[in-house]
This record gives structure tokens, C-alpha cells and sequence, in this order.
């Protein structure tokens, strides 16, 4: 058996049935505890967005800007290719379940997010330290630091070995290769292969512009993920809604499309209930591994807030699991299901959201293209920059503050980003996904033993608010 063989079977135990099961458990649970708070408040959850509340007397970062720290990590290249991989692994009933995963996965994004400002860290000078590591330190006590100590070291991993790192900026060379060298007509010999100068290129541009932006820490990568988050989310959006506008008549049907394939309606005799199984778990594994809900990186983010409520902090912050799958995997696996991108044969990942761009806008197929590769290099750029801040916290936790050991990690962050291009990835991807299973495990271990402390938290606030 080779060794990616093996990591593909640590990886479909990881993210198997029992994982998968205790993530909605877990949303379950909170929904129940907070009486379906992610329906009833989300209105003045956006209306907090908008305020852009400052007046905390802790944070490094407006609250809106925490959110697009988030969002810059969360909103990746799950969007455009994970949805067609689930969409063409379980059918159209995929994108069903993602919806049902994300209705839960915003109650839990909001406990972890309040959690991690309730018991955040600040030092003299301001700096903020929070996430998963100190409330489960502080929040269930000192017998459970090794608990702590292991997120924040899958933590590490995960952003240097694969999601925040090779596996973006491979996705961002090849989506430059594939539009301006399709043919590797124009190469150079490195390390004894050849590449296209468009991977060259793209790469080197791709690692001077993370460096300085890591470089600036959590202020500079929120001030970058505040302007582009909401440009990239509005130009795939705008895209998308697009592709529906010109395919009104077909929605109707791809609504019906999903629903049936939801419950294995559309299966052969006897073959219903696989369908649906096999449309439960891509769609809710997909799901969770897109807007990240469980899985302890957003609260990371959401510590940094000057913020001076925990549970509004916690509705702002739940607002990016809306946003990433309710509005743009929405988006993503409607243009799929509507264009029949999803039943190409040959087609895998991008080519396949490619393909609905190409078949549902209106513009020649080179503009489509060019639309789709401009997406998938900011969502992949912003990726990379979110899952920096994410390690790099995670890292200070492990080493009691040790800023010296954060300076050179960035510096070998940028080296894996440069380097990423030139290494062979069938591996990387399933290393990303066997950390990011692994570091739910310890937070929703924290959830389900802190959901009464929420649940307290919460009913006190919106007393206080109704005074």
C-alpha cells in the first residue's frame, strides 16, 4: 500500500460517519439550547455587521473586520470546487444537505465565536490572544490544557502542511496555467522539470504578496481580507446571480432536482435509501469543511475583535456561515444543477464550475473563463493569509507568546507558499483534510461541556437588551 493510499484511508475515518455525526450533534444541541437563535436574531446579526461597532475596550480589529479574517479563510476553493465534487459524487439532493449542515453549523460557529472573546487573553500592550486553545483551558480548567495543546498544534499543521499553504497556491498557478499556458507551450526546466512560466510567475507574484501582508500581522491581513472578501464575494456572486437571471425558467426544476435527490427520490427501486445516504454525506462533509463551523479557526479570528459583548461578537461571527454556504455554495451548485455541469462526463472539481460559467453566461467562453480564474485566485490568496493568522495564533499558544518563534514561522510560511508550486500535491489535500477533521474533535468536545456557559451568556444579554 503507497503512502497516499494510507492517508486516503486516515482521511475517510477522520471525516467518516462518526465525525460527521457529532458535528451536527453538536448543532443540534446548541440550536435546542438556543432556541433556533441563528433564525430568530439573524436580522440584527447583519445589523451588527453594518454598525461596525469599535468601542470595545479590548481587541486589535473592528468586529467587521474580524469577520472578513474569517470569511477571508473560509471563503476558498471549497466554494467553486467543493461543491462540484459533492454535487458530482452524491447528485444534485448534496446540495440539500450543505444547506442543513449550514442551518446547524451557524448556531455553533456562534458559540464558538462568543466563547472565544468571553475568554480571551489580553496582554498589557493590547495584544490579543484567543480561540478553542483558552476556552477550553480556562473555560474547563487547567486538567484539560493538553486538550488545548492539541488543537493548537493540529492548528499549525494544518495551516503550514496543506489547507494554508501548497494546497492554495497550487490552485492558484494551475487556474493561471490552465487560462494563459493551457498547451505548456512556454516552459523552463527547475529542479530538473519543466514548468510554464505562467506557474513561475504566478507563483513568485503570489508569494511577494503574502509576504507583505504577513509580514504586517492581524492588522494588516484584516485591513486586506476588509477590501477583498467583499470585492471577490460580490463579483461571483454578481456572476452567478447572472447565470440564474438568464436560466429563470430552468430554477423551478432544479429546485425540484435537488429536493428529490435530497431523499433518493430519483434513485431506481430499492436504491433510494444509498442515494440518499450517499447525498447526506458529501453534501453535510462538504459543507462543514467549506464554512469551517466546528471545526475551532474562525473563533481564532473572532478573539481579535474590539468588541465589547461576547454574544455580539457571536451573532456577527455567525453571519460568515451564512454567507459562505447559504448564499455562495447556493450560488456555486445552482449554476451547476441548472447548466448540467454536474453530469459532464470527464469533467472533475473546477473544470466542472468552469463549464457552468461557460454554458450559463452570456459572454464568450474566454470572458467566462477569466471570471472563474479571477475568483479562484482571491479566494485562494485570501485562504492562504486567513489560515497565516490562524497557525501563527495557534503556534504563540503552544509557545507561551514566544514572538521570535512567530516572526521566523511566517518567514517559513512564505517559504511553503513559494515552494508550493514546484511540489507534487496528490497528498497534500488529504493531509489538509486529516487536520481539519482532527481539530474538531477538541472543540466540540468544548461546546457540548461549555453550551450551558452560552446558553447562560446569551439569555443575560438580550435580557439586558430588552431593559
Amino acid at each position: 500500500m503507497t503512502v497516499t493510499e494510507v492517508l486516503v484511508k486516515i482521511d475517510d475515518f477522520v471525516w467518516g460517519i462518526p465525525l460527521i455525526v457529532l458535528i451536527l450533534a453538536v448543532g443540534i444541541l446548541l440550536t435546542t439550547r438556543l432556541k433556533g437563535l441563528q433564525i430568530t436574531k439573524l436580522g440584527k446579526a447583519f445589523k451588527y455587521i453594518f454598525e461596525n461597532d469599535n468601542s470595545g475596550e479590548h481587541g486589535e480589529v473592528s468586529s467587521f473586520g474580524a469577520l472578513c479574517t474569517a470569511l477571508s479563510a473560509t471563503i476558498g476553493t471549497g466554494n467553486i470546487v467543493g461543491v462540484a465534487t459533492a454535487i458530482c459524487a452524491g447528485g444534485p439532493g448534496a446540495l440539500f444537505w450543505m444547506w442543513v449542515a449550514a442551518l446547524l453549523g451557524t448556531a455553533t460557529k456562534y458559540a464558538e465565536c462568543l466563547l472565544a472573546v468571553k475568554y480571551r487573553q489580553v496582554a498589557e500592550d493590547g495584544h490579543v490572544l484567543g480561540g478553542p486553545f483558552y476556552y477550553i483551558e480556562k473555560g474547563m480548567g487547567d486538567k484539560w490544557k493538553w486538550l488545548a495543546k492539541l488543537f493548537a498544534a493540529l492548528g499549525v499543521g494544518a495551516g503550514l502542511l496543506g489547507i494554508g499553504t501548497i494546497t492554495q497556491i497550487n490552485g492558484i498557478t494551475d487556474a493561471a496555467k490552465n487560462f494563459f499556458d493551457p498547451q505548456s507551450a512556454h516552459t523552463i526546466t527547475l529542479f530538473g522539470r519543466d514548468y510554464s512560466w505562467a506557474v513561475v510567475i504566478a507563483g513568485i507574484v503570489v508569494t511577494a504578496c503574502v509576504a507583505l501582508v504577513v509580514i504586517g500581522g492581524i492588522k494588516r491581513i484584516s485591513k486586506v481580507a476588509e477590501v477583498v472578501v467583499p470585492f471577490m464575494a460580490v463579483l461571483y456572486v454578481v456572476a452567478a446571480i447572472l447565470i440564474l437571471v438568464c436560466n429563470l425558467d430552468k430554477i423551478p426544476g432544479a429546485v425540484v432536482e435537488i429536493v428529490q435527490g435530497a431523499f433518493g427520490m430519483r434513485a431506481a427501486a430499492g436504491g433510494a435509501l444509498g442515494a440518499m445516504l450517499v447525498a447526506m454525506q458529501k453534501g453535510i462533509a462538504r459543507g462543514i469543511f467549506s464554512n469551517e463551523a466546528g471545526l475551532g479557526s474562525a473563533p481564532i479570528a473572532a478573539a481579535a475583535a474590539k468588541s465589547d459583548s461576547a454574544v455580539k461578537q457571536g451573532l456577527i461571527s455567525m453571519t460568515g456561515t451564512v454567507i459562505d454556504t447559504l448564499i455562495i455554495c447556493t450560488m456555486t451548485g445552482l449554476c451547476i444543477v441548472i447548466t448540467g455541469a454536474w453530469n459532464q462526463t470527464g469533467l472533475e472539481g473546477a473544470s466542472v464550475t468552469n463549464f457552468a460559467f461557460q454554458a450559463g453566461l452570456p459572454l464568450p467562453a474566454g470572458v467566462s473563463s477569466f471570471i472563474l480564474m479571477l475568483c479562484l485566485v482571491f479566494f485562494a490568496f485570501t485562504t492562504i493569509l486567513g489560515w497565516d493568522y490562524y497557525s501563527e495564533k495557534c503556534l504563540e499558544y503552544l509557545t507561551n507568546g514566544n514572538q521570535k518563534a512567530v516572526k521566523v514561522y511566517r518567514w517559513i510560511y512564505i517559504l511553503a507558499v513559494f515552494i508550493g508550486p514546484f511540489l507534487t500535491v496528490s497528498a497534500v489535500w488529504t493531509i489538509a483534510d486529516i487536520f481539519n477533521g482532527l481539530m474538531a474533535i477538541p472543540n466540540l468536545i468544548a461546546l457540548v461541556v461549555l453550551s450551558g456557559v452560552v446558553a447562560l451568556e446569551t439569555k443575560k444579554y438580550f435580557k439586558e437588551l430588552k431593559k
